[in-house]
């Protein structure tokens, strides 16, 4: 008796170990914060579990930065920030992401990613654009930049949008390639907060963009702050096409 136990228990193992060698490849999720704390992150996490039940990639959840050592980060392809806040890993961690990237690996930044280690021009190249202001929530319109990027060809080339517009400083690093526009005659982005007053960024506003980096990866959605938006489709497919390309860089032709 004890051995046909021990005879399933090693099978069952076998399988397990098996089906999580099957995966595409392995995502570790990012949610810490040490400022605001958005109420839409246990909405995000819940949708990237669903993610990547569909799509068949590996999810691994952590709010603390202890899985930011060399030898936790090289079992992951592709590192998730969703709507992190300010100064989340210390020197040490820090040193682990940028090895991370460097080996070839990938990053995805999730709207208030952006609101995130400000101090740590590496991360700030990185993510592209860093959060500056942002009016009260609104509707506005999105315009697709580039339909060819994988997630997008769902999106319509102009659809009406709900979230926190986010106002960026300027441009980190100059090689973005963008995906995604608001149309900023569509909303009022007018706001004093503080001492700091928003006047919007023109003609040009940007929500989304990738691009290489540093021997990686970073693809950056500033859409994401309102629950609901993690139950929109579309937005799925476009996080997905972003996490796809992060871990893999298959998607787009260079």
């Amino acid at each position: 008796m004890y051995a046909n136990r021990l005879l399933i228990f090693i099978l069952l193992c076998s399988v397990s170990s098996l089906m999580a060698q099957d995966k595409q490849f392995n995502v570790l999720l990012f949610t810490k914060t040490a400022g605001f704390h958005h109420t839409s992150i246990n909405e995000g996490v819940n949708a990237l579990r669903k993610l990547a039940d569909k799509h068949h990639f590996s999810l691994s959840w952590h709010e603390s930065a202890s899985e930011f050592t060399d030898d936790h980060l090289k079992n992951y392809d592709v590192i998730v920030f969703l709507n992190t806040t300010e100064d989340i890993l210390d020197d040490e961690q820090q040193g682990a992401m940028e090895r991370f990237i460097r080996s070839g690996k990938g990053f995805v930044g999730i709207h208030s990613a952006a609101d995130t280690e400000y101090n740590w021009p590496w991360y700030t190249k990185m993510v592209g654009h860093m959060f500056k202001i942002h009016p009260a929530i609104q509707t506005a319109k999105l315009r697709v930049v580039d339909s060819n990027f994988p997630g997008l060809e769902t999106m319509p080339a102009s659809r009406v949008w709900t979230d926190e517009w986010y106002e960026y400083s300027p441009a980190t690093i100059d090689d973005l390639n963008y995906l995604i526009t608001v149309d900023e005659d569509t909303f009022d982005p007018e706001v004093q907060w503080g001492d700091n007053i928003g006047k919007g960024m023109g003609d040009f506003h940007p929500i989304a963009w990738y691009h290489e980096y540093d021997g990686g990866r970073a693809f950056y959605s500033g859409l994401g702050h309102v629950p609901s938006t993690y139950s929109d489709a579309i937005f799925l497919d476009h996080l997905y096409g972003g996490i796809w390309w992060a871990a893999t860089g298959k998607g787009i032709d260079y």
